[in-house]
């Protein structure tokens, strides 16, 4: 039997005016519970509420279902609320089958899952990459359904989601090692808008397999231009290049914890000009490139009253570079340093030995610091 019907939606978060929504791994075990439940008693709940780890209760609409002797199937639209997430209106589906006494819960991928292919993630190579989080819901709420209905609690659970290996494509995955699909995720069950939770784990994986796979010498990049420059100045594999975007903050305090010999940061002049004034979040909406600060650099350097005004009024941070490379000012060098000491900081003695590139819109490197810090391995 099939039905079509809408996810659950997600609530409204207090003095925000956003939507929080439900993490791939919440939706995973609704479907998971109402699968199991139908083919225990014949009949899918729908919605069905499921309990996530801090205790709310969310309940979910079912947007397809199948049942038959041998299998119950059950599938969840994805509704990530207002955040920006990639997974947002995907169907992820749970298929539960019996298996003997004594077999326990049993995880599959099915399509549009991906399977580890590398180590240093928190689950084994040849796994489905499922976090470990989903899987102890779906375990939790596999051994409720079965305390109810009077079953054995011991099944395979297939997880599968609808065009995730397309969607896939766009995400950390086929860099960590995850081939054929998406990640289940999730730690509360719940996404907060913005918050870039995903993005903010895939650079703490994108560590731990560089840590795994050797790899002492790792780069924080804003983008592609900026790991291409890395790439053609230190020969990095693609396993020790993490996308960090605008979370610099994210990847030095991961680092902190999960020492690598070696980090180079490479990004735009204007986002690592944020970093030198003590900004860890570079984006745009919550730190603004600061000409005044640039300004007391450029007078570090040799400038003059007039081109530090110059700086101080210039309409961007790339006009203020551009002016005192006219003058022979190397703000990009005063800002590539500054902004390597504040990583110093904030990896407070850590055994991480740090430099930083700044590069313009096309990827020329405009400038650079040296190497410092515990550990250096300068080339």
């Amino acid at each position: 039997m099939t039905s079509e019907a809408k996810g659950g939606r997600g609530a409204q978060l207090k003095h925000t005016g956003l939507r929080h929504g439900w993490t791939t791994g919440a939706c995973a075990t609704a479907a998971t519970t109402a699968a199991y439940t139908a083919l225990l008693t014949g009949e899918f709940p729908d919605p069905v509420t499921i309990t996530l780890p801090k205790g709310q209760t969310p309940a979910f609409a079912l947007a397809a279902e199948e049942l038959d002797d041998a299998y119950a199937m059950a599938g969840i639209v994805k509704d990530a609320g207002d955040d920006p997430d990639v997974t947002h209106g995907a169907l992820v589906r749970a298929t539960v089958r019996r298996l003997p006494a004594g077999a326990g819960v049993v995880f599959k991928a099915g399509p549009g899952v991906g399977t580890v292919t590398r180590p240093g993630l928190p689950l084994p190579v040849g796994e489905p990459a499922v976090n470990p989080v989903p899987r102890q819901m779906m375990r939790d709420h596999v051994a409720r359904v079965a305390e109810r209905y009077g079953g054995s609690g011991d099944v395979e659970i297939t997880v599968s989601v609808d065009h995730g290996e397309e969607i896939a494509r766009s995400t950390w995955n086929p860099r960590l090692g995850i081939l054929g699909g998406l990640s289940v995720l999730g730690t509360t069950g719940i996404v907060v808008p913005y918050s870039c939770s995903a993005w903010i784990d895939s650079i703490r994986r994108g560590v731990d397999v560089a840590r795994a796979a050797g790899r002492t010498h790792v780069a924080g990049c804003t983008g592609s231009t900026s790991e291409k420059t890395v790439v053609a100045a230190y020969d990095l594999p693609e396993d020790a290049l993490l996308d960090m975007g605008d979370f610099a903050g994210a990847v030095l305090k991961y680092v902190r914890r999960h020492p690598v010999d070696r980090l180079t940061i490479c990004g735009g002049f204007a986002k690592l000009s944020k970093l030198a004034a003590g900004h860890l979040d570079l984006h745009s909406a919550r730190s603004q490139v600061d000409k005044g600060f640039l300004a007391e650099l450029a007078r570090r350097g040799g400038a003059d009253e007039a081109l530090a005004a110059e700086v101080a009024n210039a309409n961007t941070g790339l006009a203020a570079l551009q002016s005192c490379a006219a003058a022979g000012v190397p703000l990009g060098d005063l800002v590539a340093v500054t902004a390597r000491d504040e990583a110093l900081a904030v990896l407070r003695g850590a055994p991480v030995a740090v430099d930083v590139i700044c590069i313009d819109r096309a990827g020329t490197i405009v400038g650079r610091s040296t190497v410092a810090g515990p550990s250096v391995t300068r080339p």
